[in-house]
């Protein structure tokens, strides 16, 4: 669609008119495998009548994904918050963890629901991950551990953060809920720290509708997690062990057997409209969408633009006029976990010493990808960011 075209859309769609697309274009519209092959599992399901509690459907969707990540033990649950809160547990962490204030808020609440106070430390401005030096920073005695992040399905700086780890007697965990499928220095995530975190939501690359998990490879820890998310049942009438119902159900599991026979299909598609969103944008000055390189493996799910033309207003005045479109882009992870509600209260100043989240959140846009992404979407965005950017809207 030419700019002019899109320069008068966007001029009467903001002032009202009907938008580019009929349909709301979300990010994070759920990726789903062979509908077929689903519905055959589900008739499985029904047919075996055993619809939770462990059943074959899960037990074959933990062994394959163990295969996929080259781990002994998957453990599945019925979402990846879950999946969180009993891997923190499991590890025996308390006083206070070191979390990246640059995720999605869960990582902070999985530990502050359980009573352990998320310590915030500040990122690389260049790859949204933890900075290493900022973790030493905010190591007191009260530290228990860190929580590493693999944001936008880049790893975290592993290496760094175990070195870390070890110097000062703490545990190490990632949470990787963006990374299924991503490698660092040639090995899949879910190798790293003591456990790492996955979440199958449905807004994820790979998706069980609903779902997470805990992979590792230390199998006292796996046996633990295990009891807790059964309400530490061992057997028939035998609890021995603290617990919660943490679950996964066999519906889901089938859906992420699909989707798992499908993920390469689906990052194929997603790294296709990256290059293209990549390449729309290239020559506008003051945006550019970040680049996950080629040596390591990602999903290519998450399109990140960063707005960084010193104009404070401008990111806010795209995503408006995207809206405006019915493209819902997203101002991932604004303001950062610290400035939400409780921490914002528990920290008011916490911008003075996470000046690069801060500076971060400000520019950010996610955009809409994955199997669902209409014909036209990808000119429709950059042309709008053009726009703006010249100050044509």
């Amino acid at each position: 669609m030419p700019a002019k075209t899109i320069r008068n859309r966007t001029d009467l769609a903001i002032n009202g008119a009907p938008p580019a697309f009929e349909k709301p274009i979300h990010v994070g519209q759920p990726n789903i495998g062979d509908r077929e092959e689903f519905l055959r599992r589900i008739g499985q399901i029904l047919d075996n009548r055993w619809l939770t509690n462990n059943g074959p459907m899960v037990q074959e969707f933990e062994q394959r994904v163990a295969n996929y990540l080259g781990v002994k033990h998957c453990v599945a649950m019925c979402n990846g918050t879950i999946a969180l809160e009993i891997a923190i547990r499991a590890l025996g962490l308390s006083g206070e963890v070191i979390v990246p204030s640059w995720t999605f808020v869960a990582t902070a609440h999985a530990l502050y629901w359980q009573g352990i106070t998320p310590v915030f430390a500040d990122i690389d401005p260049v790859t949204h991950n933890l900075d290493p030096d900022a973790v030493r920073r905010m190591i007191t005695p009260r530290t228990t551990g860190i929580i590493g992040v693999h944001l936008w399905g880049r790893a975290a700086p592993i290496d760094e953060l175990q070195a870390i780890a070890d110097e000062h007697n703490l545990r190490l965990m990632f949470d990787a809920a963006h990374a299924f499928g991503s490698t660092y220095h040639g090995q899949k995530i879910g190798r790293f720290g003591e456990c790492e975190v996955f979440s199958f939501h449905a807004t994820k690359a790979f998706n069980t509708m609903e779902g997470g998990a805990v992979v590792t490879d230390n199998d006292e820890l796996a046996e633990t997690m295990r009891l807790m998310r059964n309400f530490g049942f061992k057997g028939y009438d035998n609890v021995i062990h603290p617990g919660t119902n943490g679950k996964m159900i066999e519906a889901c599991a089938a859906m992420g057997l699909t989707n798992l026979d499908a993920f390469d299909h689906v990052v194929a598609i997603n790294r296709r409209n990256h290059e293209g969103y990549s390449e729309a944008i290239a020559d506008i000055p003051g945006i550019s969408v970040l680049d996950y390189g080629r040596t390591e493996a990602n999903s290519h799910h998450y399109i990140v633009a960063e707005v960084n033309n010193g104009d404070p207003t401008l990111r806010d005045r795209i995503i408006q006029a995207l809206h405006a479109e019915n493209i819902l882009a997203r101002r991932y992870f604004w303001p950062g976990s610290h400035g939400m509600k409780p921490y914002r209260d528990l920290y008011p100043h916490a911008d003075l010493l996470l000046p690069a989240t801060t500076a971060v959140s400000s520019r950010v846009i996610v955009l809409p990808s994955g199997t669902g992404l209409p014909n036209g979407c990808v000119e429709t965005v950059a042309a709008v960011f053009q726009l703006l950017a010249d100050g044509a809207v």
